[in-house]
């Protein structure tokens, strides 16, 4: 079933033909008629306003809805707190991630659910069967993404809270240019910044009242192809292309943070994925290249002429003056530093050498500048 933003006229205004790849049955605008790459730096050194609406939410409630979510996933939903959200690792019955996914706790017996474009309505269904719980797919909610170290000041003096004291993952219900929203912290480009959830009939107005209120900030609209930039610069996972294998697990992509090993209740996949810790096969690290082109995806990574991994993202950032990647390879060649080389086509090799990611701020203290 196909799916329109509200926002599209605003883009193609913007230039945008909204008629590349679709995500999630969703058309987006991949570019405007700006370079990406100068939307980057808007992004890392004032504000962007993405539109991420095709991300997926479901509305899940009822008396059951907390025990169906935590057979969904891997960490410990009973423990989230009202207003809280957080990324978790999915898995099917082998113990392989099977979609990106983020609980959004709203009250005792409200949450939503935003997943990317995996295997989560399947096994919601299949959980759902026989309990108190109503789960629907909520095809009216739009997303706006403001990302950038702006992005608190301009939003700030619009909310009937003080903003600066709310923390990374956290959300609260307020008003914003007089419309009914949640807004929440966090963002998908390594920099600080807030999520408006909204009602498609708002969403317009919202867009252009937080264009109109960031004009002397310098904030611009912002194109995916940006998005990927930044994500990729912040070495942020994105399913399924940071899991080529098809059965990949957590602890083959540095994602123990969203295994709660400590986590009494039963999820799909428990025995599975506890059994494969320890056991990788790959390991998901980053990779830096010499070369002014970006690292292909797919593009087979060697050591002394024998192959040990293959890229799962790459790009170049011109932010960064980099050609990097983020790279499965066998776990006895991912000490950084290891050199490589990257097939870049046929009989064409780039010699790279094994990174620590993120590329970009590698502490985080863009995204938690106060610890938190």
């Amino acid at each position: 079933m196909s799916r329109n933003s509200i926002l599209n006229k605003r883009h193609t205004a913007l230039g945008s033909k909204l008629d590349g790849d679709t995500w999630n049955d969703m058309p987006i605008p991949w570019s405007y008629r700006a370079d990406a790459h100068d939307e980057v730096v808007a992004v890392r050194t004032r504000a962007g306003l993405y539109d991420v609406s095709a991300l997926n939410i479901i509305n899940v409630s009822g008396a059951d809805a907390e025990s169906v979510l935590d057979r969904l996933v891997t960490i410990d939903v009973k423990a989230m707190k009202p207003g809280t959200s957080r990324l978790a690792a999915e898995v099917d019955e082998n113990g392989a991630l099977c979609d990106d996914i983020m609980i959004i706790r709203d009250s005792k017996d409200t949450f939503r659910v935003s997943h990317g474009s995996g295997k989560t309505p399947q096994q919601l269904k299949q959980l759902a069967k026989g309990k108190k719980v109503k789960v629907a797919a909520d095809l009216d909610a739009h997303i706006l993404s403001l990302q950038g170290p702006k992005s608190l000041a301009i939003l700030a003096p619009h909310v009937d809270f003080k903003l600066a004291s709310l923390p990374y993952f956290k959300h609260q219900k307020t008003t914003l240019f007089g419309r009914d929203v949640y807004l929440a912290r966090g963002g998908y480009s390594g920099e600080r910044g807030y999520e408006v959830y909204c009602a498609a009939k708002d969403a317009v107005h919202l867009w252009d009242s937080i264009l109109e209120a960031g004009k002397a900030h310098g904030i611009i609209a912002a194109s995916w192809n940006s998005l990927e930039l930044t994500r990729m610069e912040a070495g942020l996972l994105f399913f399924p292309f940071e899991m080529p294998e098809g059965d990949t697990t957590p602890w083959e992509v540095n994602m123990g943070w969203g295994v709660d090993l400590d986590k009494k209740g039963d999820y799909i996949g428990k025995e599975a994925v506890l059994k494969l810790r320890g056991r990788e096969r790959v390991k998901h690290t980053g990779l830096i290249c010499d070369s002014d082109k970006a690292p292909p995806a797919g593009a087979k990574v060697l050591r002394g002429g024998k192959e040990i991994g293959v890229v799962t993202s790459g790009s170049f950032s011109r932010y960064l003056m980099l050609s990097i990647a983020m790279v499965h390879v066998k776990p006895e060649h991912s000490q950084i530093g290891t050199e490589v080389e990257v097939v870049f086509g046929k009989n064409k090799t780039v010699k790279g050498r094994i990174a620590r990611t993120p590329f970009y701020d590698p502490l985080r203290l863009r995204t938690h500048p106060e610890g938190r």
